[in-house]
């Protein structure tokens, strides 16, 4: 799959079948309105393109610092990219660009940018200056360019909003399980490993602290769960905690990650962590013997568990 950075990059070397949305998840109900994109480009010998855009108009019309995505941009990307796409655009959403009207966007965007002979879109998509238009005014246009209309029906976009609803809802509470069940794929959380204040270390449980630079990224809740990376082509496992670390007096919430068997220096790196299992919810522990104590019992759990999925 090849990204662009804005439409206007974008070239073509055919005519392409388009979807347009935010995607953030890329769950189940997503990858199948993906499948149909991809299977009707093949079928028409089209390029399939998915267009989105970034950032979230919320983040842009209504300056919105409260919503929170599933995927960061990059992860979106890499999650599409293993779907099968021709084409991701990612578009950038400018005060400038929510004040073209609908026209301009038909054609600039779809017609001279994408070079759309099909747009497989929802029923009820909007479009244009103060979203004004419809797939009724779509449906024109491409009468007008020469291009298809393919509706996504009422039950499917349904399904898709409420797996989006139910993603967030189970992130929300540490159900990291039925979440993943949602997306397909395992929830990740990818940063750089940064120097924390090395507390855990001196409980015998030295973690790489994890430092998120997106903002908008949603962060699940608070307490122990049991995780997975790809190191230098080595899946390993581990146990991370998302809170503040009361016990010991934080108050900032971190994510650090202790990995089993692992002793190597990551300060510097990027890495990208998928959540497998959720354990406990951070506790203000009445000693940090007790706190230990509870590590130990984290670590027992998380390995029984670790030792399911090598079978």
């Amino acid at each position: 799959m090849e990204i662009h950075k804005g439409a206007h990059t974008f070239k073509p070397r055919k005519g392409t079948v388009v979807t347009i949305g935010t995607f953030d998840g890329v769950h189940v109900g997503h990858q199948k309105i993906i499948q149909r994109l991809v299977q009707s480009a093949k079928a028409n010998d089209l390029e399939s393109v998915v267009l989105t855009f970034f950032p979230h108009p919320r983040m842009v019309l209504q300056k919105d610092t409260t919503l929170k995505l599933i995927n960061t941009i990059d992860e979106r990307a890499r999650l599409l990219g293993n779907l099968g796409l021709d084409h991701l655009v990612i578009h950038p959403f400018t005060e400038a660009f929510s004040r073209y009207t609908a026209d301009e966007y038909v054609k600039e965007i779809l017609v001279d940018a994408l070079q759309a002979k099909r747009v497989i879109i929802g029923y009820d998509h909007r479009f244009g200056r103060n979203r004004n238009a419809n797939i009724t005014e779509l449906r024109a246009y491409g009468e007008q360019y020469d291009f298809e209309v393919e509706e996504i029906s009422k039950q499917e976009l349904d399904d898709v909003a409420i797996s989006s609803t139910k993603v967030r809802k189970a992130l929300e509470k540490g159900d990291i399980e039925r979440g993943n069940s949602y997306l397909g794929v395992a929830f990740s959380i990818t940063g750089e490993v940064v120097k924390g204040k090395q507390i855990g270390r001196t409980l015998g449980y030295p973690t790489a602290n994890i430092k998120v630079p997106e903002t908008y990224k949603l962060i699940p809740a608070q307490g122990v769960y049991v995780v997975s990376a790809t190191i230098q082509d080595r899946v390993i496992y581990g146990m991370m905690n998302i809170g503040t670390n009361p016990t010991v007096g934080g108050t900032t919430q971190t994510i650090e990650t202790y990995f089993f068997d692992f002793d190597q220096d990551l300060y510097g790196q990027t890495i990208t962590i998928s959540l497998l299992k959720y354990i406990r919810g951070e506790a203000h522990f009445t000693s940090v013997d007790a706190l230990k104590e509870a590590m130990h019992k984290d670590a027992s759990i998380s390995k029984e568990f670790i030792a399911t999925l090598q079978k």
